[in-house]
């Protein structure tokens, strides 16, 4: 095989040119095979083999600079730089990481997970090398769903200003999960109907090659030929506004066609100011199934296919998943409440929205990956009297911070947060992990927190949200709950938490689906008989607490132990932490959650392992501190991990 004599980007300028097409092939057959077990991003990468081959060919990695934005299309790069060994471990614990990770190769010098940020990089990249006088090739690759976010165009804006030379590769494969949106969106296809302007660029440079190359004379061409341009079609729908923001613009090019990249990428190389370069891709490439059907296989899970085929294999009797119950609730509470619509940030599939988009087509947005637009567009919404609801992954609304702050919570605003993926996400590692989203939303004044502890208490959370007139957050995890411990659900009242068992000694609250793990050791220690058994609460609030249930916790208990997916730093826990010492209670208080380190990509129960979320960890915690040595919170804080069993 080709592909088993490339182990660096210096292998792939050796190869003949029939072989290039040889390992084009080969490299797709790896992707499917090793998608269809693994998961990951399949249709990103099948369809940038040719452009990362030809990057490969035409720059010299790793001194050159090679940024991909999101970084999720970053197989086939992984593949050509000495990853292929190991790429039978991509997603899997201690495995190669499913994005571009700096830790993991220097031939990725910059990593990523969210979209927009590859312009700003690799600008700041470019800045670098020429303030400290080299020469190196800087690219950034993204994605024309990136430019439904805000950060590239101010990127974009300050590149034109800086004039630094640098590469923008746009990708443009009329999709970034689902179709793209917006305006941008119709400007690129109509970019891509315009073959003529391309004709018009190619005979000028054919003239360039005749003519003396003094800099009046360049300027002067390439000036007639943006005049070429507004003449070709209206000027708001031509490439005038990348020569604008000053580059130069070159497109749109096959991006399956070696040849022509290759030639397009040297062309670039050459040019002594920012270049923008549009490429036509076809998003599954080479999979017909993908081909298709891109936007199933934007994303697959492990084991989810057959390579043969494509063919989805049943999940029949599963668990449904928290993103499909919350899009039913929310056509449920939008059938009563005219004024309810639903936001997504480019999401609409991930977070269960499109179920309510083809329920409601005229209350339904997807604004983009945008999610700072997302949030102050809900404001506007709410301003009105209207009632939206933003459908935002946890990790994806910290892009908007400023905007939950400043437009809605300032302003008292009724906007709810539904966050998805709340917790750990499995395999797709530290950038999605949504493990601080309590902590940075605790802290701001009107705002109330929710988590369900299983599914059914997700719709009456929404509602519950909904009727407040003021903000307020619901965050509930990738996935689904264990379903073991589905009993009927009490009443959901503002601020109040739900006492599921009730013991003496230790209580432990337990926020959203860690309830299960808390009712797990319960069930664990009421087995072995061995002292006193623990009350059980479901705090369902995070903000405001059940402070009444922790005063009369006080009088019976001596220890309270908290259960949260989320960072020990600012979380569920030390809101009850916080509680307790301002009110003096006499409560030792024990927090389980994460530690202050980054999350690796692994299986979500390997994850919750780790630190301890699990039944056997909690229910061995709680027998250790209902014997009569039992250490005080603050010795078993200063003990080493290790110490702690764990």
């Amino acid at each position: 095989m080709v592909i088993e004599r490339i182990d660096s980007p210096a292998d792939v300028k050796r190869l003949r040119r029939d072989e290039i097409d040889t390992a084009a092939s080969e490299i797709r057959e790896l992707l499917v095979q090793t998608c269809a077990v693994n998961g990951g991003h399949l249709a990103p990468n099948l369809g940038v083999v040719e452009l990362t081959l030809a990057l490969h060919r035409v720059l010299d990695l790793p001194t050159d600079k090679l940024v991909w934005d999101v970084s999720h299309q970053t197989y086939v790069h992984k593949i050509l730089t000495g990853r292929r060994g190991r790429f039978a471990t991509i997603r899997k614990g201690g495995g190669l990481s499913g994005f571009a990770m700096r830790s993991e190769s220097p031939y990725d010098p910059f990593g990523a997970g969210h979209a927009s940020t590859g312009v700003a990089a690799a600008l700041g990249m470019a800045q670098a090398r020429d303030l400290v006088g080299g020469d190196e090739t800087v690219v950034a690759v993204l994605g024309d769903g990136a430019l439904t976010g805000g950060l590239a165009y101010e990127a974009l804006n300050n590149a034109g200003g800086l004039k630094s030379q640098f590469i923008v590769i746009l990708n443009d494969n009329e999709m970034s999960i689902a179709p793209n949106v917006g305006s941008i969106a119709s400007y690129l296809s109509v970019l891509r109907s315009k073959p003529f302007a391309n004709f018009v660029r190619g005979t000028g440079k054919m003239m360039l090659k005749r003519l003396p190359l003094g800099a009046a004379v360049k300027k002067a061409i390439e000036g007639a030929e943006i005049g070429a341009m507004h003449f070709i079609g209206p000027s708001e729908k031509t490439a005038v506004i990348f020569e604008e923001l000053g580059f130069r613009y070159i497109g749109p090019i096959d991006g399956h066609n070696f040849d022509v990249l290759v030639d397009a990428l040297q062309t670039a190389k050459a040019i002594e100011r920012p270049v923008l370069l549009h490429v036509r891709t076809v998003k599954g490439k080479g999979y017909e199934p993908a081909e298709r059907d891109s936007r199933t296989f934007h994303g697959v899970g492990a084991n989810a296919f057959e390579p043969s085929n494509g063919s989805k294999k049943s999940s029949a009797g599963a668990r449904p998943k928290f993103q499909d119950v919350f899009g039913d609730a929310m056509i449920a509470v939008a059938e009563k409440d005219p004024r309810v619509v639903g936001i997504t940030a480019a999401m609409p599939d991930g977070t269960g929205l499109s179920k309510f988009g083809k329920r409601f087509p005229e209350r339904y947005f997807d604004v983009g990956i945008a999610e700072a637009h997302a949030v102050c567009f809900a404001a506007g919404l709410a301003s009105s009297g209207l009632r939206p609801v933003c459908a935002i992954y946890s990790t994806f609304l910290q892009r908007a911070y400023d905007q939950i702050v400043h437009d809605v919570v300032v302003q008292n605003l009724p906007v709810v947060f539904c966050m998805d993926r709340a917790g750990f996400v499995g395999d797709d590692g530290p950038t999605h992990m949504g493990l601080y989203d309590i902590a940075y939303l605790r802290t701001l004044p009107n705002m109330t927190l929710m988590a369900p502890r299983n599914e059914a208490e997700l719709q009456p959370m929404l509602e519950h949200g909904l009727s407040l007139g003021a903000p307020a957050g619901i965050r509930y995890p990738r996935g689904s709950s264990s379903g073991k411990h589905d009993e009927p659900l009490a009443p959901l009242v503002h601020g109040k938490a739900e006492v599921l068992r009730r013991g003496s000694g230790v209580a432990i609250l337990a926020y959203g689906t860690t309830v299960d793990i808390a009712l797990d050791a319960y069930d664990l220690l009421k087995e072995k008989e061995s002292g006193g058994l623990p009350t059980v609460v479901n705090a369902r609030f995070a903000k405001p607490l059940d402070e009444a249930l922790l005063v009369e916790l006080a009088r019976d208990h001596t220890h309270v132990v908290t259960l949260e997916e989320h960072s020990l730093a600012g979380g569920f826990g030390s809101a009850v932490a916080e509680f307790v010492s301002d009110r003096g209670l006499a409560l030792r208080v024990e927090r389980i959650g994460v530690t202050n380190v980054l999350v690796q990509h692994d299986s979500q129960d390997k994850q919750r392992g780790l630190f301890g979320l699990n039944g056997e960890s909690v229910a061995a915690r709680v027998a250790e501190l209902t014997r009569p040595q039992a250490a005080t919170v603050t010795e078993f804080v200063a003990r080493p991990r290790a110490a702690r069993g764990r």
